[in-house]
């Protein structure tokens, strides 16, 4: 049976899908994740390691698999006019685009039953095996920009992955789209570590969102240098790209947020585990854990030369969790100018 690519369509846009494109399941060039891998630009993100065949061909998930369908959820440029817009992403400051996506793909997929019933889905966000930012670009979503995200002409790159594997086909199938960064490079100058090795490959050794989201022991003392506020995620490659500015779209008010969005380094910092625990709930925020973030704030405070942040960090050196105490004690160094 092959579905109506129109119909597919219109049932993710009914299930609160803004982007949707669709292509042929056949497998993926090997030869940017294997260099990407052997270069050691993972990191220690283990399971990048791991199910490279899967990640490569989606057959190797779903047997017999004719359809990638890749789906899109725009959360806007958020708002720029806070204290400290950059100390948590702008991605992070609502609710968990996880829950957003499978919630959506749950109700998607009651969609498909009906045009196709018995119709076998594999669903994937992130922690899946598969690529969404290849099969996005090839379902023609966007281009992957140099900063190595995927950038549509109407939302920018301010927009989170999602995709389904199916094994029926479609009866037309989405063009890949053609990349248009030209000679820009903004946003390889922009970035603080000079995490891209070369257009389009992040190395997460030196990258602030990886440091800030995945990283659970001590920062490098070049990333921690160069946080300058930033507590959980970076947006300054996002931020520099020409694409990304200008007039978006209304973002979806589920995404809007949160008060743990707007807040400053040292507000962070200052948290009691109760007040994390309600505030971080049901956001990113929870991956790296109420003494992961207060880490972070503690690093990111090292060029505040405010009282009241030399006053929080001579506290927080004391802390009962370690590295919040090292974070502290380094801060404090930096800004007497003795670290």
């Amino acid at each position: 049976m092959i579905l109506s690519a129109k119909a597919v369509r219109e049932a993710a846009y009914a299930c609160q899908f803004p982007l949707v494109g669709m292509t042929p399941a056949v497998p993926l060039d090997p030869q940017p994740l294997r260099s990407w891998i052997e270069n050691g630009y993972a990191a220690e993100q283990a399971s990048m390691y791991n199910r490279i065949d899967e990640r490569l061909d989606p057959r190797a998930i779903v047997p017999d698999a004719k359809t990638v369908l890749v789906l899109g959820i725009p959360y806007g440029p958020g708002e720029s006019k806070s204290v400290q817009p950059n100390a948590i992403a702008r991605y992070a400051r609502g609710r968990d685009y996880h829950y957003a996506h499978r919630d959506r793909m749950r109700a998607l997929r009651h969609r498909l039953l009906v045009l196709a019933p018995g119709i076998h889905t594999y669903a994937c966000v992130d922690s899946g095996a598969a690529m969404e930012k290849a099969w996005a670009e090839r379902a023609g979503l966007g281009f992957i920009g140099k900063n190595g995200l995927v950038i549509n002409r109407t939302y920018g790159s301010w927009f989170t992955l999602s995709l389904m594997i199916l094994k029926h086909a479609v009866d037309v199938y989405d063009q890949p789209h053609p990349r248009l960064c030209g000679d820009c490079d903004k946003c390889l100058r922009a970035c603080p570590t000079q995490a891209f090795p070369t257009p389009g490959v992040v190395d997460s050794r030196r990258c602030l969102a990886y440091h800030t989201v995945e990283n659970h022991a001590m920062l490098p003392t070049e990333v921690r240098d160069r946080l300058h506020g930033r507590v959980f995620g970076c947006d300054i490659c996002q931020e520099a790209c020409p694409f990304n500015r200008g007039e978006f779209p209304p973002a979806d008010p589920r995404q809007a947020p949160r008060p743990l969005g707007h807040m400053t380094a040292a507000q962070i910092a200052a948290l009691s585990e109760p007040e994390y625990d309600v505030l971080a709930l049901g956001t990113p925020m929870r991956r790296i854990g109420y003494h992961g973030l207060r880490r972070n704030a503690c690093l990111s405070m090292n060029r505040h030369q405010v009282q009241e942040s030399r006053e929080l960090l001579e506290r927080l050196r004391n802390d009962p969790a370690p590295q919040v105490a090292e974070a502290a004690t380094w801060s404090l160094k930096r800004l007497r100018g003795d670290g």
